[in-house]
């Protein structure tokens, strides 16, 4: 991770903080808060939804509207999965996009063993409403190249040269987002790589490229802040 990404993430994280610890009650592990809002905030019809969310929907009727960094926005939600806005987006030009597809259920990342094959697919779908496919990128950063221990999948956009510099990292390919997981593990151990990151993105109709790095995906091939 490069010293700027590093400086901006802890001054990003920051600045959640100040916003979603407004509750004393609500105090959790910083490395938890992905998964406290998956659990207490995507969904507003759960019980005490507005005493429980540390950063609620605008839509669930808890009040006056809350600024960006103090509330979710949910793209997509089902029995498996959802999509949120990701607070980098806050403060962001309109064509800036930087979204989240989390699972429900609690799975802490690259190294989970119930990491679940088809959540490629559903960020896949929540991201193509919003982002040209040709440019769209799907990334999950290794272990030690996050600050969540909830399994998230970035749903971006490709930086100028990501595909010229995607092709130096030997992309395997596959036909079928379900086998996203089967083939990075593939080309990891084929790299002896045992923490690593992964990005997926379009080849053509229904192929799609998938490539494992030791550093960060995102900070490598995407535009994962605007400017």
């Amino acid at each position: 991770m490069t010293a700027a990404r590093s400086t901006f993430l802890v001054l990003g994280v920051a600045a959640a903080l100040s916003g979603l610890f407004h509750q004393p009650a609500l105090a959790i592990e910083r490395s938890d808060i992905l998964l406290d809002i998956v659990n207490h905030c995507v969904d507003p019809a759960q019980a005490n939804y507005c005493t429980q969310c540390r950063a609620p929907r605008n839509d669930a009727a808890c009040g006056a509207p809350l600024e960006c960094k103090k509330s979710t926005d949910v793209w997509a939600l089902n029995a498996s999965y959802t999509a949120i806005r990701d607070i980098k987006m806050c403060g962001c030009p309109s064509s800036f996009v930087h979204g989240l597809a989390l699972p429900i259920n609690t799975v802490r990342g690259v190294e989970d063993p119930k990491r679940p094959d088809g959540i490629w697919q559903f960020a896949w779908d929540v991201a193509a409403s919003r982002i040209e496919t040709e440019s769209l990128a799907l990334v999950v950063n290794p272990q030690f190249h996050r600050s969540q221990n909830q399994l998230h999948v970035h749903l971006l956009r490709l930086s100028k040269d990501g595909r010229q510099q995607l092709a130096k990292h030997e992309p395997n390919f596959v036909n079928d987002l379900d086998k996203v997981w089967a083939s990075a593990q593939q080309s990891a151990a084929a790299k002896g790589l045992l923490d690593y990151g992964v990005l997926v993105a379009q080849r053509g109709p229904k192929d799609y490229l998938v490539v494992v790095t030791a550093e960060s995906p995102e900070d490598a091939f995407t535009n994962w802040r605007c400017e």
